[in-house]
């Protein structure tokens, strides 16, 4: 799929991602990466004990493996102009190493601004049980046919 300029959106347009299974190495990687070690990520034995019964993924792993799944999609490939914001996230559903997340994506707003058009899509990644993981509001600025 090629990018679609701001003109090209329709309300209520949805996108799909392809899936990812969210591993072991992700898990130990973004530990490393960002620094938070905390034992609910890290520890096995420390987790076991929690409301959870084993480790979970940090919440922001999980945010950022479905960023870059909507970005696969291409549908704003070399017509997005920046990340506008990021609002109203939540997340419902723990995600485990082992699980298989997938992204969806609506479309339900767009605003003209000077510089291009902000996409806003309302975004949720799912498990492979349906379940919802995380859910925010995703504001793109994408060109308009004009530039």
């Amino acid at each position: 799929m090629s990018g679609k300029y701001f003109e090209e959106f329709e309300i209520g347009e949805t996108f799909e991602s392809r899936t990812r299974t969210i591993t072991e190495a992700d898990v130990t990687t973004f530990a490393g990466l960002s620094g938070d070690y905390n034992e609910i990520h890290v520890s096995e034995e420390y987790a076991e004990e929690t409301i959870f019964g084993s480790r979970i993924a940090h919440g922001p792993l999980v945010f950022s493996i479905g960023l870059g799944l909507t970005t696969q999609i291409g549908y704003t490939e070399g017509t997005v102009v920046g990340l506008y914001g990021i609002d109203n996230m939540r997340f419902p559903t723990p995600v485990f190493p082992g699980d298989t997340v997938r992204t969806v994506q609506e479309v339900t707003g767009l605003t003209k601004k000077e510089k291009g058009g902000v996409v806003t899509l309302r975004t949720t990644i799912y498990n492979q049980n349906d379940d919802i993981c995380v859910v925010w509001d995703h504001r793109k600025m994408v060109q308009y046919v004009t530039e």
